[in-house]
């Protein structure tokens, strides 16, 4: 009989459905038995519970939260390490990047019992990490109550702030290291001091106001576009108060990494900044406007998604064995390494990739057995399963819950690679999350970094540039133009007279038509409606998402959950020495028209499976493109990179366990200089003078508000410095405090400013 690893959870009368609503239900019931949580979990798991409530009630940033889970996670595997004989921390005593936390293990009162003492300083290391980093959270009074309460239920005082370990104890540890690790964050290069805003990036393409036909506007159809939307909800379900919400963090490539190398990385600049770029996957795809010839890779990657469009339907009549039996077990040796072979991969009409499932389950020595439902229910469970929604852990977060789930799993025998004693639950747990977080972190510094430096656009504004354009299929038929969209029967065509969608004039005779979803004007209620499939302008395509969502906003290549899936399921197949889940199966159910959020259905019980946690991580991939979010070119890229990623933490994770590692990557840090600014306070009209010692050609100058929204920029040749400049001469800022940060080469300073 199957475990239902993530299937509904029964409890008295109540059934929660989602793997994030019974994490939210086993913290109250913890709240109420401390008795029961004493047995069963560990207290880094339990922080990392309250962590994951608190990711899921901030705003939807998969970096920052993979930079928290890993920060807190090295935060707690220290503060076990720190009492073994064998293991060494990955901050307490050592250099990261040229930041040095002293620490000397010798004036450390040895404890009674070292069991309490690692418990104690893991909880207040997490608690001041997490009041530290979710204190501009929409949520902040909630995750504060939750931290709050945590430690008032393991008996710590939260008002113990002392960081003197040497007299201190355990707690003053926890505290210290918390804020060795707050002050290394504000170095890091995620411009954390002012809320990880931009500094250097600016999109080339003005937006895309999504709810009008086309994209006419477009000036690159190879770069990222902002999109405008009426009302913008992010995956976390906050409201975000602009209506084109700014690209997020294209400069993330900076920020210091686990186990990423210097052979790893290369460095672009444009307009002035340095991109840097690990894993380097190259340019993808482009087109010319003007002198594309045939279906170039470009077309057909877009086109590609506009396809899988059509399969989100579960009245089409096509039904699909979606157990481990019928889907999965792909080869990473067939994974295409260029972009010409992509095609020969996925099924560009009927859906899915080259996987031909398992005959049978190693762990029963049984056939899988056959799950049939409509192609159209599993594609749409897909889409919104892994997209993680409305109540997001981000994609980072979501591979702990299921790696807490594998944990609590009956089957699941905790032993390191799979070999070796049992370990007790907090060694298990810290070293676990530690390699996992360090795996998120250093997917979220890749993928972003590449994200930053190729800016490469999404299917909404692809599909529609290439709606506008025309069909590049044949130059003798009407609307023919080398940048349009390739004309394949029964999907995509072109508006004839006679056609429903010719319009009452003819208006759109000739335009280009797509069978696909038909977006959300066609549901009034999410509990009754769904939109269904059926022919729409091309122009008006829309991806599988919420209106108030549309697509994430950042660039698409690569795909960040293709990446993130990946190098966390090789981390799970090494930690546990299995590719397959405990019992050799994975499961989570989505009851018929319960589960998705934005449209009616499923129309029948989807059970999600996977044999192996590569079998999960693939199916993340391809839910995307069903999703509307990210095609081909983006996918398989992020897939490859994924491996490399989870394979180089889990190596540099397991040489800490051993001893610590040797030749560790200390990139070059941008240099702190002294600078002189001056009149301070100014007034709107005075001239302001900077004395700095460098000789670069250009200095930039970036004034921001203390919320780290950014005022104004100015570049300067450094030549013309002595001649001052004005930061207000239209007087448009109104008097305050703001931050001046000069930059320039590998230096930076900060000054704040007053202007009177």
């Amino acid at each position: 009989m199957k475990t239902p690893l993530f299937g509904p959870i029964q409890m008295g009368n109540l059934k929660f459905d989602r793997p994030f609503l019974f994490i939210v239900l086993i913290i109250s019931l913890l709240h109420a038995n401390s008795s029961v949580r004493a047995q069963e979990h560990s207290v880094a798991r339990e922080w990392n519970e309250v962590l994951l409530e608190g990711i899921r009630n901030d705003f939807a940033r998969p970096t920052v939260h993979a930079r928290n889970l890993f920060h807190i996670s090295a935060a707690m595997y220290d503060l076990w390490a720190i009492y073994d004989e064998q293991a060494a921390p990955f901050f307490l005593g050592q250099t990261v990047d040229g930041f040095t936390i002293d620490f000397d293990p010798e004036s450390l009162p040895a404890p009674e019992d070292i069991q309490a003492a690692r418990e104690e300083a893991i909880s207040y290391a997490c608690y001041r990490i997490i009041k530290h980093r979710f204190q501009r959270s929409p949520g902040r009074a909630y995750i504060f109550g939750l931290a709050d309460d945590k430690m008032l239920e393991l008996g710590y005082n939260p008002n113990i702030t002392s960081t003197d370990y040497q007299s201190g104890g355990a707690a003053a540890l926890g505290n210290y290291l918390a804020e060795q690790i707050i002050d290394f964050g504000l170095q890091d290069g995620s411009n954390e001091l002012i809320n990880h805003t931009n500094r250097f990036y600016q999109p080339i393409n003005g937006p895309l106001v999504t709810k009008v036909p086309g994209n006419p506007d477009i000036e690159d159809p190879n770069r990222w576009q902002p999109l405008t939307l009426d009302l913008v909800i992010d995956q976390a379900g906050n409201v975000i108060p602009v209506n084109t919400p700014p690209f997020l963090s294209p400069e993330w490539g900076q920020v210091v990494p686990f186990a990423l190398k210097a052979e790893d990385l290369t460095v672009y600049n444009r307009d002035g900044f340095d991109y840097w770029v690990y894993h380097d996957p190259r340019t993808p795809p482009q087109i010319d406007p003007v002198n594309a010839t045939g279906i170039t890779n470009y077309q057909w990657s877009f086109s590609m998604v506009a396809l899988w469009s059509s399969h989100l339907d579960h009245h089409d009549g096509v039904m699909w064995d979606i157990s481990p039996g019928g889907r999965g077990n792909v080869n990473i040796e067939n994974l295409p390494r260029k972009f010409e072979d992509y095609a020969d991969f996925y099924d560009e009409l009927e859906g899915g990739d080259p996987g031909t499932g398992r005959n049978v389950n190693p762990h029963t020595g049984q056939p899988y057995e056959a799950q049939i439902v409509p192609r159209g229910d599993y594609t749409r469970v897909l889409a919104e399963f892994w997209a993680d929604g409305p109540e997001s852990e981000t994609p980072p977060g979501h591979w702990f819950t299921i790696l807490n789930y594998v944990n609590d799993h009956p089957e699941f025998e905790p032993r390191f690679a799979g070999k070796g004693d049992v370990l007790d639950p907090l060694e298990w747990d810290v070293k676990a999350y530690f390699t996992l977080g360090g795996a998120m972190h250093d997917a979220a510094v890749t993928s972003w970094g590449i994200k930053g430096w190729y800016d490469y656009l999404r299917p909404i504004s692809a599909i529609r540039y290439m709606a506008d354009q025309g069909q590049c299929t044949d130059p003798e038929r009407p609307n023919y133009k080398p940048a349009g969209l390739p004309l394949i029967n029964g999907y995509i065509e072109m508006v004839e007279a006679g056609d429903p969608l010719a319009g009452a004039g003819g208006e759109n005779i000739g335009k280009i038509k797509l069978k696909a979803w038909r977006g959300p004007d066609y549901i009034e209620d999410a509990e009754t409606d769904y939109a269904g499939v059926g022919w729409i302008l091309a122009e008006n395509w829309w991806p599988y998402q919420r209106p108030t969502f549309v697509s994430p906003p950042f660039a698409g290549y690569i795909s960040g959950h293709s990446t993130f899936s990946r190098a966390a399921a090789e981390v799970m197949t090494a930690l546990t020495g299995d590719e397959y889940f405990p019992g050799g199966m994975g499961e989570f159910v989505a009851k018929k028209n319960e589960f998705l959020v934005f449209e009616e259905g499923p129309s029948v019980d989807v059970t999600l499976q996977w044999a192996t946690y590569r079998d999960a991580s693939d199916q993340t991939s391809l839910s995307r493109i069903w999703g509307g979010i990210h095609p081909p070119v983006d996918d398989l890229p992020g897939r490859l990179i994924g491996v490399d990623i989870g394979n180089a933490a889990f190596d540099l994770a397991s040489q800490y366990f051993s001893g610590g590692p040797t030749g560790i990557f200390d990139r070059p840090a941008r240099e702190q200089i002294a600078a002189k600014v001056y009149p301070n306070p100014a007034s709107f009209d005075q001239q302001i003078n900077v004395e700095i010692d460098r000789p670069d050609t250009e200095v930039v100058f970036e004034l921001m508000d203390l919320q780290g929204k950014r005022l104004q920029m100015q570049k300067i040749p450094a030549a013309q410095l002595q001649a001052g400049f004005q930061l207000n001469a239209d007087r448009s800022l109104p008097a305050g405090t703001y931050l001046l940060r000069i930059s320039g080469g590998n230096w930076e300073t900060s000054k704040q400013i007053i202007l009177k």
